[in-house]
C-alpha cells in the first residue's frame, strides 16, 4: 500500500505475464474528500510503489491505466493497471486506441465516417475487376 497526500493505492490480483512482458493488476484507489485522481498521478504512484516495495523496475512511461470506475458514494475508485517492462513492449502489445491515449501515437487526421465507409463498400460491390476505387457509378 502506498500513499501520496491523502490518495492511497492498493494493488490486488497482481499477475506477472511474461509472455506479454508486463505485470497486470487491479488497482484500488482510496481518495477521501477528493475527486478521482488523474491517470498521470496514478502512473507515478504505481511506479514508485513497485520500485520501492516490490523491488521491480518500473517507470511511469511504460505504465498504462484504463477502466477507471468511481464507487457510489465517492472516496473510492478502481482501475486496471498494466506495467510493461519497457516502453518498446508497451508499444508492441498495447492496442492502438490506448497508445493514442497514452501519447505514444497520434490520432489520424482524416477519419472517414462510418456511413461513408459503408456507402463506398456497397458502391464497390457493384463492380468486378481490379480497379474498383477509380470507378464512378454509372448514370451519374
Amino acid at each position: 500500500m502506498s500513499s501520496k497526500g491523502t490518495v492511497t493505492i492498493r494493488p490486488r490480483k497482481m499477475i506477472t505475464n511474461r509472455l506479454l512482458c508486463r505485470r497486470q493488476m487491479i488497482l484500488d484507489v482510496h481518495h477521501p474528500g477528493l475527486a478521482t485522481p488523474d491517470k498521470e498521478m496514478l502512473k507515478n504512484m504505481i511506479a514508485e510503489y513497485l520500485s520501492k516495495a516490490k523491488g521491480h523496475k518500473a517507470s511511469a512511461e511504460s505504465t498504462v491505466i484504463f477502466g477507471m470506475k468511481s464507487k457510489f458514494g465517492g472516496s473510492r475508485s478502481s482501475c486496471f493497471a498494466l506495467v510493461y517492462d519497457s516502453t518498446d513492449a508497451a508499444k508492441k502489445f498495447e492496442p492502438k486506441h490506448r497508445l493514442i491515449r497514452s501519447g505514444f501515437e497520434t490520432r489520424p487526421d482524416a477519419v472517414i465516417g462510418r456511413k461513408q465507409r459503408k456507402e463506398k463498400k456497397n458502391r464497390e460491390k457493384k463492380f468486378r475487376g481490379t480497379r474498383k476505387e477509380k470507378r464512378v457509378r454509372p448514370g451519374k
